[in-house]
C-alpha cells in the first residue's frame, strides 16, 4: 500500500470515528458519544469530583474509557469547562470550579491519555453545537449566549470557533450595561471587582436580585417567570426590565459582531416572551436601517453543551492546526 493510501485510510478511520465530548459542570459531569452524524449514541452523567483535581483526572480518563471501551474503538475528544486555557501559561483560569484554577488540565488530561483532547469554555461548545446542527445550523456567524449563574457566550464563524490570544472571545458578561438609566447607576457590585456589569442584571440571580429590590418575594426565576404570566405586577414589570435589559447588551454586540443568529442558553433562555420581544427592541439600539438577526432558543436545550464538546473535539481531530 502507498504511503498515500495509507494516510487516506487513516484520515477515513478518522471521520467514522465516535465523537467523545464532556461537560464538566460544578456538581455533575456528562459525557455523550455521537456518530459522524452527529445521532446520540450513549449518553451518561456522573457527580464531578469536587474539590479534587487528581480525582478529576481519574473521573474524566474513566469516562473517556468507558465510551471507548463501549464502541470498541478510540475516538475523537473534547472537553468543556466552567472556565478556558490561558493562552499564555497553558493553565486553567476564570473557572467556577474553583480546584482547577491555575492548574494543566489540558496538558495533565493528555498526559493520562496518551494523546490529544481538545478543550474549551462550555458557553463555547454551546455555540458550536448550535452552530453545527442547532438553531444556527448554516448560517455563517452564530453568538451562542448562556444566560445562567453566570452570563457568557461563545463565537462560531464560517463553522470556525473563535478564539483569540486571551480566549474570552463572546465574554461579553463583564462588560457594563449599556445605554443605562439613572437608577441603573452605577449597577449592582459583580464579583469581579467592579459594579454594573451585564452579568449582575441578566444572570437567573440578578433577574431574581432585581425582582427582590422592587418590593418582590426571594424566589427563583422560574417562579418569577410563572407569576408574571399569570398577571402578577411586580413579577411583570420584573420581565419587562429583564427584556428592555437584554435587548440594550445583546445590540451592542451585534453592532460589532453583526451575528446572524443569536442562539440563547442557560436557565433564563427559558423565559418565552424574550423570543419576540427582545428583536423588536433591538431596532432602538442597532445602528442599522433593519435588523435581520435572528433570535432562538437552544434546538438541544441542556444537552448542546456536551455535544458542543464532542464536535470540538471532531473538529481538532480533522484540523489540528
Amino acid at each position: 500500500m502507498s504511503a498515500a493510501a495509507r494516510v487516506d485510510n487513516r484520515a477515513a478511520a478518522k471521520n467514522r470515528a465516535p465523537a467523545i465530548g464532556i461537560d464538566m459542570g460544578g456538581t455533575k459531569t456528562e459525557a455523550i458519544v455521537l456518530s459522524p452524524e452527529g445521532t446520540e449514541m450513549n449518553r451518561w452523567r456522573v457527580p464531578s469530583a469536587v474539590g479534587d483535581y487528581d480525582g478529576t483526572i481519574r473521573l474524566l480518563r474513566g469516562m473517556i474509557e468507558r465510551a471507548e471501551t463501549a464502541f470498541g474503538t478510540a475516538g475523537s475528544i473534547g472537553l468543556g469547562i466552567p472556565g478556558t486555557i490561558s493562552p499564555a501559561s497553558g493553565l486553567v483560569k476564570n473557572a467556577n470550579s474553583t480546584w482547577l484554577i491555575g492548574r494543566p488540565l489540558k496538558a495533565d488530561l493528555e498526559a493520562a491519555l496518551g494523546r490529544a483532547v481538545a478543550v474549551a469554555n462550555d458557553a463555547d461548545c454551546f455555540a458550536l453545537s448550535e452552530a453545527t446542527d442547532g438553531a444556527g445550523a448554516g448560517a455563517a456567524t452564530v453568538w451562542g449566549v448562556i444566560l445562567g449563574t453566570g452570563v457568557g457566550g461563545g463565537i462560531v464563524a464560517h463553522g470556525r470557533l473563535l478564539a483569540g490570544p486571551n480566549a474570552i472571545a463572546g465574554e461579553w458578561g463583564h462588560c457594563p450595561l449599556p445605554w443605562p438609566a439613572d437608577d441603573e447607576r452605577p449597577g449592582p457590585a459583580c464579583y469581579c471587582g467592579k459594579s454594573g456589569c451585564i452579568e449582575t442584571f441578566l444572570s437567573g440571580p440578578g433577574f431574581a436580585r432585581d425582582f427582590r429590590a422592587h418590593g418582590g418575594p426571594d424566589i427563583p426565576p422560574a417562579e418569577i417567570a410563572a407569576r408574571a404570566e399569570a398577571g402578577d405586577p411586580l413579577a411583570a414589570a420584573a420581565v419587562d426590565r429583564y427584556v428592555d435589559r437584554l435587548a440594550r447588551a445583546s445590540a451592542m454586540v451585534i453592532n460589532i459582531l453583526d451575528p446572524a443568529v443569536v442562539v440563547l442558553g442557560g436557565g433564563m433562555s427559558n423565559l418565552s416572551p424574550v423570543y419576540a420581544r427582545v428583536p423588536a427592541l433591538w431596532p432602538r439600539h442597532v445602528f442599522s436601517d433593519r435588523v435581520d438577526t435572528r433570535l432562538s432558543p437552544p434546538r438541544f436545550g441542556d444537552s448542546s453543551g456536551v455535544r458542543g464538546a464532542a464536535w470540538l473535539g471532531r473538529s481538532h481531530a480533522q484540523h489540528p492546526e
